[in-house]
């Protein structure tokens, strides 16, 4: 009998199945997961052929390596976190560089100045976060939108959490810079 995983998953059956190396089963996990995790490549890489490739390779690689995948998250929070590395394997061969900035200067942002009367739409934000230098959007999307914290962002990105917060925090000032400029047109 298959040992009980840590993390019960609603598609047990289906993983169980990918593990038998079941074609149907792995198209229908591709199907629940493949808009989700080709939104998060995307956010990250910013091109939507490489974010397809990528999501594509990381399916191909889960499938691969679906042994190992022992329950301990959801298996949604495991296949995300394939696609987040190869995103940022692929940035990186980019020689993505990232601004080293000091507590110093993070700390001179207040609070204040997010709070502001610019109108929310998706699509604006969405296109702002799109015209972010790649550092800032690629904090900004761990953290806000697949819900790292900055250790962790440290952690994946090989940069301290202390950095990972000051990029946080450019990136939302210039994010709201963004969207204060595109409302004045």
């Amino acid at each position: 009998m298959a040992k009980e995983p840590a993390y019960p998953n609603i598609h047990q059956d289906l993983i169980d199945r990918c593990r038998k190396g079941d074609r149907e089963a792995q198209f229908r996990i591709y199907g629940l997961y493949y808009k989700a995790l080709y939104n998060t490549s995307l956010r990250i890489v910013k091109d939507p052929g490489e974010a397809e490739d990528i999501m594509q390779e990381s399916f191909l690689s889960a499938f691969e390596k679906i042994g190992s995948y022992s329950g301990t998250v959801s298996f949604g929070a495991w296949l995300r976190k394939i696609v987040v590395n190869r995103s940022l394997d692929s940035i990186k061969k980019q020689k993505l560089s990232f601004e080293t900035l000091d507590e110093r200067v993070a700390g001179d942002l207040s609070e204040n100045d997010v709070q502001d009367d610019v109108p929310v739409d998706i699509e604006r934000i969405r296109d702002a976060i799109m015209k972010l230098p790649d550092g800032f959007r690629i904090v900004l999307s761990l953290y806000l939108l697949e819900g790292y914290d900055h250790e962790e962002i440290g952690q994946i990105l090989n940069i301290s959490g202390s950095t990972s917060r000051s990029q946080y925090t450019r990136a939302r000032q210039k994010l709201i810079g963004i969207l204060r400029s595109s409302s004045d047109e």
